[in-house]
């Protein structure tokens, strides 16, 4: 490993030219097996080793098929990102003529659906392949600011010959991705990209803040419409006998009456009128609602005990655990925190205390305090599955555990040391096995 590492300061510090001669030594040097000038970034790093495993060509950029306009036009109407462009637009058009960038928003399938910014780079972009319709996931065109930040779900910024394919090298790009806040699901990127001249590292931070105003605006369109499926059934709740309540789609509470509030109770993915068997309330009558469903506690019938939990971590980006009891089964889509933490405690049958999971998480046993919020969290969503004093998987339920068929695929978000070891199959620091 080389004695000094890439670093944003010391690259916005370098001419660009001189950047972009110490980014492809460092390159060539990691293609070759040998000893690089400088460490590339941590995140530059894990992605070329992906590139590698996946076999992706380092001098020869492939393409997909694009799109066509049909299938432009239906993905753009379904994509909750298109509410979003208003915010985007306001955020980052002012400045994109003077710094010589281009705006583009990408699906969670990194299919770029809009294209916006100076005219002279969008016709550099054109030459590239980097046009609407075109997709850029990481493993289709190597590491790059759209496929690699929605594999890691972070911010990520890429200079010159940090793109893994070289035709990539004379550009500078950062992307930071979007998610929904009511279920927490990727969908897609916005990202700012322009020729290697115009690099500079505060555009990470302007990227990243723009993409958190858009996430802000959907929470704020959720909490009206909570509020407008609460005016119609808190009337409804106050003359219903026992326990029941009302949720919006994605399981968030709106009223309730009999019991005490929860923000939100965990929905099977498929999930409709009739009855149904939930973890947190047992068996419950749902009926269809404006805007959400009522769920009615039936107080004859008591849930029965999980026994079996399936951990199927085998699709980066798209990871549940699967009940499985008496009364039925049931899928709940995990966040990527919530899949590390359950694989974790799969692989640690006898159970890991609260600085033991930290430890494993972020290299630091004292963040205890974040450990424990989000088990309390996972608790809930998974009851009767999980015990704790220490934290495990409760004694009565078999535990499956599903991996990816490339280990280089194990939650590829995931920075925690337990992981990134599991990973790659040893200990071990080096930046290619």
């Amino acid at each position: 490993m080389a004695d000094t590492a890439v670093d944003l300061a010391r690259l916005s510090a370098m001419d660009a030219r001189e950047a972009a001669r110490l980014l492809k030594g460092v390159r060539a040097a990691a293609l070759a097996g040998d000893r690089p000038p400088a460490a590339p970034r941590p995140e530059i790093a894990e992605s070329w080793r992906r590139m590698l495993a996946g076999g992706v060509h380092p001098d020869r950029d492939t393409r997909s098929r694009m799109l066509s306009a049909a299938e432009m036009e239906e993905r753009r109407q379904l994509s909750p990102l298109r509410q979003l462009l208003p915010v985007l637009r306001e955020g980052l058009l002012p400045a994109l003529d003077e710094a010589l960038h281009i705006m583009v928003v990408a699906d969670a399938d990194g299919r770029l659906l809009w294209r916006e910014g100076a005219s002279s780079i969008l016709r550099k972009a054109d030459r590239l392949g980097f046009g609407v319709g075109a997709d850029w996931d990481e493993a289709v065109v190597g590491t790059n600011g759209v496929g690699t930040a929605l594999v890691t779900r972070r911010p990520v910024q890429v200079f010159s010959a940090e793109h893994f394919v070289s035709s990539h090298h004379d550009w500078t790009c950062a992307g930071a991705p979007v998610h929904d806040p009511r279920d927490g699901r990727l969908l897609g990127v916005v990202d700012v990209s322009g020729p290697l001249a115009t690099m500079h590292p505060a555009t990470l931070t302007w990227v990243s803040s723009v993409a958190r105003l858009a996430e802000r605006e959907l929470r704020i369109r959720h909490l009206e419409s909570l509020e407008r499926l609460r005016a119609v059934a808190a009337p409804l709740l106050a003359r219903l006998p026992g326990r029941a309540l009302a949720v919006d789609p994605h399981g968030w509470t709106a009223a309730v009456t009999g019991l005490a509030p929860a923000d939100r109770i965990p929905l099977p993915k498929s999930f409709g009128p009739g009855r149904m068997w939930l973890p947190q309330l047992g068996d419950c009558l749902v009926e269809p609602l404006p805007g959400g469903w009522l769920l009615r506690i039936d107080e004859a019938r008591t849930g029965a005990a999980a026994s079996r939990v399936v951990l199927d971590l085998s699709r980066p980006g798209s990871w549940s655990a699967t009940v499985y009891g008496a009364a039925g089964s049931w899928s709940q889509e995990l966040s990527p925190r919530h899949a590390e933490l359950l694989f974790l405690l799969a692989e640690s049958p006898r159970g890991r205390s609260a600085a033991e999971l930290a430890e494993e998480l972020f290299g630091d046993a004292t963040r205890t305090v974040t450990v424990r919020a989000e088990m309390s969290r996972v608790r809930r969503n998974l009851a009767g599955v999980l015990a704790h004093r220490p934290y495990r998987f409760a004694e009565d339920v078999e535990v499956e555990l599903i991996r990816p068929a490339d280990p280089a695929r194990l939650l590829p978000h995931s920075t925690a040391p337990a992981v990134v070891r599991a990973r790659l199959g040893r200990p071990g620091t080096g930046m290619i096995p």
